[in-house]
């Protein structure tokens, strides 16, 4: 298993983490059964978004003799009530809620407090002003979170709270048909065929500002419907032709700042499949080739860091420097961690000979040789 830091958390965490939802309605034998491969193969992350608290027993049972070594994300703003999951803003619901969850994962304190559903602007515009975020720093100084996040599907309002400096995670959902549609509040237009209805041409610049923004600002990204609740796998995708499941683990982890990918496996059969990504070939995970075949979606010209264009005859890694120039454009300049970043690659834009090999491999008709000098005047070298 390979680990990635959790922006600047100090946390790191396993490239591929646990989702609960298929813990629900389960028993303690599935559940010690999963988590044992889990263990096993160096699974070390979960997200916790239902607040039910038989699975929370049985998963705190679970990881109990583990707890130090392991990652709990779990949610504040949701209650369980007439035993369905509920998301609420009301805090007389959100205290004895969180109180309970600790008390039945059998903890005293969770890794990160992630702030539930925030889709819309007026509601983080409550949550930031209001007793919700109050609560949650209270928590933290109080040790019973330990790092403050926030879960969204909308790109416009996540970019807003990680620009506002107040969130240190953020749990979004990433994969490569959501990337092409903007923002909006509502969520359900992510899953409507008719958002796919068109052709459509490269990520949603938001999108990739998001991305760009908390690779800069040191937000982690943890990942939920990295397969798109399963149709990107189907003939029926979005895209209109299935990838597999290695394929869409390997574009979320190299989206800027994603730093674990939260399966919700079913089965100890379904994580041991997403587990398999661990052992995968590079042409196994090679999402480039399918994206060049896909009939209804076109990323023409825009660099998707898949590393096609390697290996380049002077030992730059195009996909870092093409990167790192992102978030220089992103930010209007260049701060000083990316600055220390793109000082630290062996090989940089100003080693290029233009001889046009990278372009010629590229899938996507990316202007490669440009880039790099754009890249040389950015950074000067």
């Amino acid at each position: 298993m390979q680990y990635r830091e959790l922006g600047k958390t100090g946390i790191r965490v396993s490239e591929i983490g646990l989702g609960c939802e298929g813990f629900l309605e389960k028993d303690d034998a599935f559940t010690q059964n999963v988590f044992s491969l889990a263990f096993d193969k160096g699974v070390n992350i979960m997200d916790l978004y239902s607040p039910d608290p038989d699975m929370h027993a049985r998963i705190g049972r679970a990881i109990s003799p583990r707890r130090r070594q392991f990652v709990y994300q779990a949610h504040l703003c949701t209650v369980w009530q007439n035993g369905q999951y509920k998301a609420t803003r009301d805090m007389r619901e959100i205290v004895p809620s969180f109180e309970k969850m600790l008390k039945n994962l059998g903890t005293d304190y969770i890794d990160v407090g992630m702030i539930h559903y925030v889709d819309s602007s007026a509601t983080w515009k409550r949550i930031a002003e209001g007793e919700i975020l109050q609560y949650a720093q209270k928590l933290k100084e109080e040790g019973k979170i330990r790092h403050i996040g926030m879960s969204s599907h909308n790109p416009l309002v996540a970019l807003e709270a990680v620009k506002s400096g107040q969130i240190e995670v953020l749990m979004f959902s990433v994969n490569p048909c959501y990337d092409l549609l903007p923002g909006d509040e509502d969520v359900d237009k992510l899953f409507d065929e008719a958002s796919y209805s068109k052709p459509l041409f490269n990520l949603d610049p938001v999108r990739e500002e998001l991305y760009e923004t908390c690779q800069r600002m040191g937000v982690g990204i943890t990942v939920m419907k990295a397969f798109g609740g399963g149709d990107l796998l189907t003939e029926n995708s979005p895209a209109g032709r299935a990838m597999t499941v290695p394929q869409c683990i390997h574009y979320a982890l190299t989206r800027p700042a994603a730093a674990s990918v939260m399966v919700g496996a079913h089965s100890r059969g379904q994580l041991a499949e997403a587990l398999r990504y661990e052992e995968a070939t590079e042409k196994e995970r090679d999402y480039a080739s399918v994206f060049a075949t896909f009939p209804k979606i076109s990323w023409k010209g825009h660099c998707m860091y898949c590393g096609h264009c390697a290996p380049c005859p002077k030992g730059i890694g195009v996909a870092d420097v093409t990167k790192f120039l992102n978030l220089a454009r992103a930010q209007g300049g260049v701060p000083e961690t990316v600055r220390e970043h793109y000082a630290a690659l062996q090989a940089k834009a100003g080693d290029c000979i233009a001889c046009g090999a990278c372009e010629k491999r590229c899938p996507f008709g990316v202007k490669i040789i440009e880039n790099m000098r754009a890249a040389k005047a950015t950074f000067g070298a």
